[in-house]
């Protein structure tokens, strides 16, 4: 998603990642086969993706809501099974993903499509589809869950959607190329990490003023807010390293070097895990004193992140391996790798709680 730097072309879409660039030339040659049937590196044909269109069973257990890219899908995966229960279709290259609080539904940006889509996460199936504009990357729910941001690369701004109907309810100026979103727990500040301005926006929700700007690493991506509303953290993908956030005084008070083209931060047992795209690792260090604890290998190209509620896994997004991998937050090892469509980016915050 633009990790290189250079400014993303409207036409070819170069804007939502160095990933898409990699899967345009390395399939260049089976540009006629529609997306959902070209070679994946798991050997993965027709016969399968149809198979996962046509899975569903009852909500048991928490869901992770995978955007897959070049799919032009949604994959939602049971996390106790580790297996895909349906997937939905949602055109114009979906990457974004933002899922209510009480995981009724979901919330999908599709940067090509210039749509955000809405989804009844129960019945699997999209009920609205809202043009905004520009280009959607990050999306963000209001912890009342009445309120959607969504992140508009190209124009600079943050579109407010009413989440029950999509209706557009205000816009708010930010920095340079608005990619991750993030609100703090109590919802009275939006952040968005602004990649070419190399800051962070604060946002007020009630009044949709922008407040003020943090100056953080370069090419801020990916931004998470902790449960306690005191820090935030932003993945920068061209300094590789994070900023930690003091949110109360609006300052950078530590940097932690991470692996090669961080994209996104997970919060997890007084731990941060950050993805690294062209590491194929995933860094972990300790939120109170900094210190890197482990890399843990994972698929290729890792991008979206996300931890579950009780902290003892990990889950993240591998676009070039088209899987989930699964870490134990204890051993800090991988302990399962479920396959998902081609293209994977979850790029925010994909788990539906179901209880």
């Amino acid at each position: 998603m633009g990790v290189t730097g250079l400014a993303p072309s409207p036409r070819r879409g170069e804007g939502w990642g160095e990933g898409e660039r990699r899967k345009l030339t390395r399939r260049a040659r089976f540009s006629h086969v529609h997306p959902l049937t070209q070679p994946s590196p798991h050997g993965r044909g027709l016969a399968a993706l149809l198979a996962l269109l046509c899975l569903s069973s009852p909500v048991r257990a928490d869901e992770a809501f995978v955007t897959s890219q070049p799919a032009d899908a949604l994959n939602i995966v049971d996390l106790d099974t580790r297996r895909v229960v349906a997937t939905i279709p949602v055109h114009g290259k979906p990457a974004g993903i933002a899922v209510t609080r009480d995981g009724r539904r979901a919330f999908v940006t599709s940067p090509d499509g210039r749509a955000v889509s809405i989804i009844d996460a129960a019945a699997r199936k999209v009920t609205a589809r809202v043009d905004v504009g520009g280009g959607p990357l990050g999306i963000a729910v209001h912890p009342s869950g009445e309120a959607v941001y969504v992140a508009d690369w190209y124009g600079a701004r943050v579109v407010v959607l009413e989440a029950a109907s999509g209706r557009v309810t205000g816009t708010v100026a930010t920095g340079l190329s608005p990619s991750g979103l993030a609100v703090t727990p109590d919802g009275r500040l939006l952040l968005s990490a602004d990649r070419d301005s190399n800051a962070v926006s604060l946002i007020d929700t009630a009044s949709l003023t922008r407040i003020g700007e943090v100056k953080v690493g370069e090419r801020p991506f990916g931004v998470t807010i902790d449960a306690e509303g005191k820090r935030a953290y932003t993945a920068n993908v061209a300094s590789n390293d994070v900023s930690v956030i003091d949110i109360a005084s609006r300052t950078v008070f530590g940097t932690v070097k991470v692996g090669k083209r961080p994209y996104a931060v997970a919060l997890a047992r007084g731990r941060a895990f950050v993805t690294d795209q062209y590491d194929d690792t995933v860094s972990v260090f300790d939120v109170a004193s900094f210190t890197p604890i482990a890399r843990i290998p994972v698929g290729e190209y890792p991008e979206g992140i996300a931890a579950s509620r009780d902290g003892a896994r990990i889950y993240v997004a591998n676009w070039e391996a088209n899987t989930l991998s699964v870490i134990d937050t204890e051993t800090l090892k991988v302990v399962d790798e479920v396959p998902v469509a081609d293209g994977p980016r979850a790029f925010g915050e994909f788990i539906r709680r179901t209880d």
